[in-house]
């Protein structure tokens, strides 16, 4: 996918129904006809949110010609998602052809309260269409119980004030974006699945029907070419860009430090040439190390560019959450696994070995270039090739992981902190200690009780309501662990 479309903010389509026989009553009348002042409400509205995504409005939805008209635009202008309101009650013909016949998209259902009302009786013109205009919660209702009879999914019906409607929208936003883009990406898959992990295994046809991207499978002899026509012009770029950020190890070998550079240039380059997503690669497949002599070891600054993620262990599931999370935060995201607990203190350490994302400016402390000791006593021909090891920053953080079963999806989630330890504790491996915000032992009883795997996403910042949203409109499984 092109790195640009990912940039580019949500589409949103509006879709407000109103009354024809309410539509010019009001004539003369100091706050306008009721078609008026529906518009001023319409025009605070796109107002509010045209800063944050694009606003596609074919008007107010009246009758038939005015619905066929919303959804031939919202078809060509390939919107996201789509807010539905009433605008007061209507006769709801507009809105069940709109559920009939209107492609399936996410749709959030609003319905804007306000604090009080500008009437006291209805015994004037003025007042009655005042009274009229304000009866969304009727038009509301009878919406409503469409979205159960005609089963349309990926709908959300959200009832809040005016200011917590919009911000239910820019929420909704984000992940009908992703839903997008998920739709139009490609997944690499370098070189094959892991069979030292079945569990990470997902079945492809699901996988491009179900979640939307599609899946290239890639040789390590392509890999191999891809490294071997990186220039030494790139390498001394990227290894001089490299040690003037982060520090560096006194035991590293100057020929394999450079075979590590060249080889994360390469599998960066392949991305961005074949267009992925999320490249997702065996780096415990003996037959990397036999044809590359190594691990790539760093986390080349043209995924952040492309918007794209890296991600080890053949584990699709775990590229895909680690991307999604990318999407909806716009921040650097790593990748972990669970290694143990410590009861006594609530915490548990995890990290990764292989390249993680070390590449926040915020950070660069928190690296050190040092040797991959897990390989250096093997026969490979760069072993003990040098990576990132990177200590996770101190922060709030969103930990989550996705994972096949039986044909369904489950997303799982939970709130934890990184706690703030100035010292690499886990060679070979980037690493944290962490700190969930319940039990330890419980928190993690309760994943092994769902049925997971051991991978997961976390980030900075707290994402579990746009991870709760997703799954609703994309049928997941969602658990949160809390």
């Amino acid at each position: 996918m092109s790195a640009n479309k990912k940039f580019e903010k949500a589409k949103v389509g509006l879709f407000l129904i109103a009354s024809p026989r309410f539509k010019n009553m009001g004539e003369g009348q100091k706050r306008g006809t009721y078609h008026q002042r529906k518009t001023g409400e319409t025009e605070r509205l796109i107002d509010s949110l045209n800063t944050t995504m694009d606003v596609i409005y074919p008007g107010i939805v009246y009758d038939r010609n005015d619905t066929q008209h919303a959804m031939d635009l919202f078809f060509a202008e390939k919107v996201d998602f789509v807010v539905a309101q009433f605008l007061s009650w209507s006769e709801d013909f507009a809105w069940i052809r709109f559920f009939r016949d209107m492609p399936e998209i996410p749709i959030l259902f609003i319905n804007p309260v306000k604090e009080t009302v500008d009437f006291e009786t209805t015994l004037d013109e003025d007042d009655f269409v005042e009274f009229l205009s304000s009866g969304t919660l009727v038009g509301s209702l009878e919406g409503s119980g469409s979205i159960t009879r005609l089963g349309r999914k990926a709908v959300k019906v959200v009832m809040r004030s005016r200011d917590e409607i919009r911000d239910e929208i820019i929420s909704f936003s984000k992940v009908a974006k992703v839903r997008s883009v998920l739709r139009n990406s490609t997944f690499g898959l370098l070189a094959s699945y892991n069979e030292l992990m079945w569990s990470t295994y997902m079945d492809p046809y699901n996988f491009f029907t179900k979640l939307g991207p599609e899946i290239r499978f890639i040789s390590y002899s392509t890999l191999q070419k891809e490294i071997d026509n990186v220039t030494d012009e790139e390498t001394t770029s990227y290894k001089y860009a490299l040690t003037s950020k982060y520090s560096t190890s006194d035991d590293i070998d100057n020929d394999k430090f450079i075979a590590s550079v060249r080889a994360s240039v390469g599998i960066a380059k392949l991305t961005e040439r074949l267009g992925i997503d999320t490249m997702v690669f065996n780096d415990v497949d003996p037959a990397m190390f036999e044809i590359i002599g190594l691990r790539p070891g760093f986390y080349h600054p043209s995924f952040e560019r492309n918007l794209s993620v890296l991600v080890p262990e053949a584990d699709m599931g775990a590229g895909l959450i680690t991307f999604i999370l990318k999407l909806i935060s716009r921040k650097h995201v790593n990748f972990i696994e669970p290694f143990h607990i410590e009861a006594a203190e609530n915490t548990f350490a995890a990290g990764h070995a292989g390249p993680n994302d070390h590449t926040d400016p915020n950070h660069a402390g928190n690296v050190i270039i040092a040797r991959d000791v897990r390989f250096a006593k093997t026969k490979y021909k760069y072993a003990g090739a040098p990576f990132a090891w990177y200590r996770f920053p101190a922060a709030k953080m969103t930990m989550a992981q996705f994972i096949e079963c039986n044909g369904k999806y489950k997303l799982v989630c939970s709130l934890v902190d990184c706690l703030d330890n100035n010292k690499h504790l886990f060679a070979s491996y980037s690493h944290g200690i962490f700190r969930p915000s319940m039990p330890v032992k419980e928190m993690f009883e309760k994943i092994l009780k769902i049925g997971t795997t051991q991978h997961f996403a976390i980030v900075e910042g707290d994402y579990r309501k746009e991870l709760s949203t997703l799954s609703e409109i994309m049928d997941f499984e969602y658990y949160e662990i809390n």
